[in-house]
């Protein structure tokens, strides 16, 4: 009987390892799908998820976003770029204000089809605080600018957030520089997808993503 219980345990642990698996390697390739996709619907704003800055100068990453969210207003995707994201004790500004003024000076947007939201420590938080934003002007749609394989579970927290969210990733920058970094950031954000769907509740996925 104790021999039939063991095997009977070895097998449930065995299928859950391989369910655990099969769920892991779905998601990473889902992400990995979404990651090549380009969506550009026209829509009620373009929201730029922020990454880190240096005394109001953006880094790699999130240059990269801004160029990319500047080229999408200037085809006409949005009328508004949103920038959002807040930022770190000893900061001299935020993430949405150093978009901002990038995008005012070197991109050449006019200030007035430019807004920052300057909250947010990680994407939950500042696609909430969008949320609220969205809310309170009466918008409903927007494409979202981050990097490739931040792009399925940005969309899935503006979704749940009540947002009609599509997504315009980033060609640019360190994230997307050899197949070897994409890979590393494809594994560090599945298990940030899947915590995220599990509880509903935001960990850190790729560096530089929260």
């Amino acid at each position: 009987m104790r021999v039939r219980i063991g095997s009977l345990v070895a097998r449930l642990v065995g299928a859950a390892v391989v369910a655990s698996l099969l769920l892991f390697v779905s998601t990473a390739a889902a992400i990995w799908w979404t990651a090549r996709q380009d969506s550009r619907p026209v829509s009620d704003a373009i929201v730029v998820l922020g990454s880190a800055q240096y005394n109001g100068e953006p880094s790699s990453i999130f240059e990269a976003r801004l160029d990319h969210a500047r080229k999408l207003y200037e085809e006409g995707v949005a009328p508004v770029i949103v920038t959002v994201g807040g930022g770190a004790d000893g900061d001299v500004t935020t993430e949405a204000e150093a978009g901002v003024e990038y995008l005012a000076g070197e991109g050449g947007v006019p200030r007035g089809d430019l807004l920052a939201v300057p909250e947010g420590s990680d994407t939950l938080e500042s696609v909430r605080a969008v949320a609220r934003v969205f809310d309170e002007r009466g918008w409903g749609s927007a494409v979202l600018v981050t990097d490739p394989w931040h792009a399925m579970r940005s969309e899935r927290m503006a979704e749940d957030a009540g947002i009609d969210a599509e997504s315009s990733p980033t060609r640019q920058g360190p994230a997307v520089q050899t197949r070897t970094t994409q890979f590393w950031y494809i594994l560090r954000e599945t298990p940030a997808y899947l915590v995220y769907r599990a509880t509903g509740e935001s960990v850190s996925g790729a560096p530089g993503i929260g």
